[in-house]
């Protein structure tokens, strides 16, 4: 664990003080969108000579000139000192919400009296954190309210007689959807006091849609969680003042920066250190200027992610925001990288902006706290070692509290005898495997449905690849149930076109909310299965990829995994009893011994992609009955995740998690690497002279010097966030001409100069690259698709609703991203996209 304080020291000059150099780049940036923005006689224009023959800028297309750049120049100048002088406090003027009710009550229900105390600790630390930061861990357990509970934590710090302004940010767009919904829900608050912005317009449009058919069906309440509704927004005089009615005129920069409250996703925040591109920093720079920072299940992001949320961090801490992280499975090097990164941050912003500017040799005591449904504790921690020591007491009292929870899960792991198979054979077996484990999964954990006497239980396969889950999928139509068995499976990975995803998720979302477990037999879609077949023993079944672990508040019965990361198992059995809190006393999770990638592709990493295993990080033995402490299999929880051994004691070749922990740390912490003299034959190695290399990881961002790191675009360029590799065709799925059949068509960016902005050419596929899965193949005796058959109706169907043509509802709603295939793609309605083989499957 990192101990020893690298925070970069002051290099002579403006260029080694990130904080002014960043904040006059902002400056500039204002001034010049502003400026250009100005037309005709516009007020602010500055007069100039005529004859300048050289233009900054056009109003429009070429040659329709706007601006000399004697005039922009200049104009630049003057506004960018008005803006310069009106930044300090611009904060000021935007509004803030106070004296909220909802967010000062005390709990009624002794399941969330944890907040109660948390909020309290907040307050007692409120006039500190605002003189030196706040970097606060929220990791309280699935069911208890960690998202009301940072609200009210991040309301607590906050001056109550000026209110609060927080940016809630999460991963996923559907959930930042779900999540926004819930804030307005529980907090009652309306459209003005809370933003809730996602990337892709069609995603919300689809949401509001189900919506509005949930509550046209009556399946949603439509009741308050919270009776008081009663605040106030003070609003500022953001009209009026130098800096924002400058900027607010933008949409895009008012949808972020003006509502107090802020559900997003992290990528909207995420291009204030990404200096590739100037406009784009603008609005997030500010919203961080301007109120505090909620990053919601941070570990979830993929390893590759962890440098740009390093740089969010650092940033946060930089232009004086306070800082939440949430998740019940933060490792420990996650949480000291982002507060070292933080701490970094934050030490810049005092040096500029605190009590005693210029004071470089005083680190600042950042208010430091940790909270989850057993304890509080609160330390202010001015290096890194007094973290490293709160984090790790502070965990290890919540493992013991772990230890002695009612158990709700239980594990036991399955063999997979897939040795001496050929690759054709393998998604049969594993089928025929997996079906034998739910069934007798759901012969233990099932419910007895009232009106029939049915016995139904809804259960995970949880597989880690799309190619292999249709492999599998297909496999287990030609395989059918037994006797007296009734299979409803729904195959879902992210690979189907919107609309289809969308549905899937709605009829996900209503029926694994198990809050109250037998109001699913309600729910139209499942009573209506339920009474079309007589089968005693009825299986709800999602084989899912993924996508299943995160970002869903779903509740299984039971699950059976292939396994790539114990991050993932625990994600993933965190959806089993999610909100059931009864004691189980049989095993409810089956976990397969390895996975299919290992019989796949014998020899090479099998727990990765997804996972953490490279070439670099190579396990000994890819069986989890050898890489997995038979002590922790049986219970499954956050433990493992949350402590780690000591690096001396880590064993990243014989143990999952710890290959998990070791690739945390060599991310996130400073790492270096001694350079050594070259050695001549016969002559023995002698301890290198030479300084030690920094390594290019996570932290390299705040820990080397700001002029190497801050001043430029390359990091971001070799550490981009949401990088991915393979290369992707956006497809469309739309209606032929004569409207009775679908055709595949690729979207591809038209040459410069031609069309409009953000027009796509439009490429029929040819029929030998679209393999239309027949309707038999998703068939088999006492099993059938839980979910959409027929593309061409669902479609209908939504335009019909939506009062939209069905080739412009295509456009919008039928659209899907996949792997490049020069052999092309394969699809049906009810398994999505996959990429076709001219082997076949």
């Amino acid at each position: 664990m990192s101990t020893v304080d690298r925070t970069p020291q002051p290099a002579a000059g403006w260029v080694g003080n990130p904080y002014v150099m960043h904040v006059s780049r902002l400056c500039l940036m204002l001034a010049d969108h502003h400026y250009s923005s100005l037309q005709g006689d516009a007020d602010g224009r500055v007069p100039v000579p005529a004859g300048y023959p050289l233009y900054a800028n056009t109003k429009g297309g070429p040659g329709d000139y706007n601006q000399t750049l004697d005039e922009h120049l200049l104009g630049v100048a003057l506004h960018g000192s008005e803006v310069t002088r009106a930044l300090p406090r611009f904060d000021q003027q935007l509004p803030r919400l106070a004296r909220h009710k909802g967010l000062r009550k005390r709990s009624q229900d002794e399941r969330f009296r944890w907040q109660d105390k948390a909020a309290e600790l907040a307050v007692a630390m409120r006039e500190r954190s605002n003189r030196h930061g706040a970097f606060i861990v929220n990791m309280a357990s699935t069911g208890c309210g960690k998202t009301l509970a940072n609200a009210r934590v991040m309301y607590a710090l906050a001056d109550p007689e000026r209110g609060m302004r927080c940016a809630f940010a999460m991963g996923l767009r559907t959930l930042t959807l779900q999540t926004g919904r819930a804030f307005r829900d529980l907090l009652n608050l309306g459209d003005e006091d809370l933003a809730i912005r996602v990337g892709g317009a069609a995603s919300r449009e689809l949401f509001e849609h189900h919506e509005r058919e949930a509550e046209a069906s009556g399946s949603a309440s439509r009741q308050a969680l919270l009776d008081e509704d009663s605040h106030v927004v003070f609003e500022g005089d953001h009209a009026r003042h130098p800096l924002l009615r400058r900027v607010l005129h933008d949409p895009q920069v008012r949808g972020l920066l003006i509502a107090p409250v802020l559900v997003c996703t992290i990528d909207h925040l995420t291009p204030a250190t990404e200096s590739q591109r100037g406009g784009r920093q603008i609005a997030p720079m500010l919203r961080l200027m301007s109120g505090d920072l909620v990053l919601d299940e941070p570990d979830d992001f993929d390893i590759g992610d962890l440098p740009a949320l390093t740089r969010l961090v650092h940033w946060a801490g930089l232009l004086g925001s306070r800082v939440l992280l949430s998740s019940a499975t933060l490792p420990p090097a996650l949480v000291q990288g982002l507060f070292e990164a933080y701490r970094a941050g934050r030490l810049q912003y005092e040096r500029n902006r605190g009590e005693q500017p210029g004071a470089v040799d005083r680190p600042p005591s950042v208010c430091c706290a940790w909270i989850d449904e057993f304890q509080q504790a609160q330390a202010d921690c001015a290096e890194p070692a007094s973290f490293t020591e709160a984090h790790r007491a502070f965990v290890d009292r919540r493992s013991a509290q772990l230890d002695k929870a009612v158990v709700r899960r239980r594990c036991t792991l399955l063999p997979l005898p897939l040795s001496g198979l050929h690759r054709e054979e393998l998604a049969p077996r594993f089928a025929e495997l997996a079906l034998q484990a739910a069934l007798s999964f759901h012969g233990h954990h099932h419910s007895v449905e009232a009106r029939t006497g049915r016995r139904v239980s809804f259960g995970l396969i949880r597989m880690a690849n799309i190619e292999p889950l249709v492999e599998v999928a297909l496999a287990l139509y030609r395989l059918g149930a037994p006797t007296g068995v009734r299979i409803h499976l729904c195959v879902y990975h992210s690979q189907f076109p919107l609309l289809i995803r969308s549905a899937i998720e709605q009829r996900l979302d209503a029926a694994l909310n198990r809050r109250q477990p037998d109001a699913v037999f309600d729910l139209p879609d499942i009573r209506q299965r339920l009474d079309a077949h007589d089968e005693a023993d009825q299986l709800f079944i999602v084989l899912g990829s993924p996508v299943t672990e995160v970002g869903r508040d779903h509740d299984y019965d039971w699950a059976v995994v292939e396994p790539s990361s114990m991050r993932s198992l625990i994600q993933l059995v965190g959806r089993v009893r999610r909100h059931r809190v009864a004691a189980c006393e049989v095993p409810n999770v089956g976990v397969f011994e390895t996975n299919l990638r290992h019989f796949r592709k014998p020899g090479e990493p099998a727990f990765c992609r997804p996972g953490f295993e490279t070439a670099a990080f190579r396990l000994d033995a890819h069986l989890l009955s050898t890489l997995w402490p038979e002590s922790a299999q049986q219970v499954i929880d956050a433990r493992p995740r949350i402590v780690a051994p000591q690096s001396e004691q880590l064993q990243p070749r014989r143990r999952l998690v710890d290959l998990e922990h070791a690739r945390m740390r060599q991310t996130m912490l400073v790492q270096t690497t001694a350079s050594a003299a070259p050695v001549r034959p016969g002559q023995r190695q002698r301890a290198s002279t030479k300084a030690a290399t920094p390594v290019l990881n996570a932290a390299s961002w705040w820990s080397l010097p700001p002029a190497d790191a801050l001043l430029t675009a390359l990091l971001p360029q070799q550490q981009p966030f949401r990088d991915d590799s393979t290369q992707r065709v956006d497809l469309l799925l739309r209606p032929d001409e004569a409207g009775d059949d679908v055709e595949l068509v690729r979207l591809q960016d038209l040459p410069k100069g031609q069309g409009r902005r953000g027009e796509k050419a439009r490429i029929v596929i040819e029929a030998s690259q679209h393999q239309r899965i027949p309707d038999s193949a998703v068939q088999g005796r006492g099993i059938a698709p839980w979910g959409e058959t027929d593309y061409l109706t669902a479609l209908a169907g939504l335009a019909a609703d939506m009062d939209l043509p069905m080739d412009q509802c295509a456009q919008r709603f039928g659209t899907v991203s996949v792997p490049k295939n020069d052999n092309g793609w394969r699809f049906h309605p009810v398994l999505g996209f996959t990429k076709f083989s001219q082997g076949g499957v």
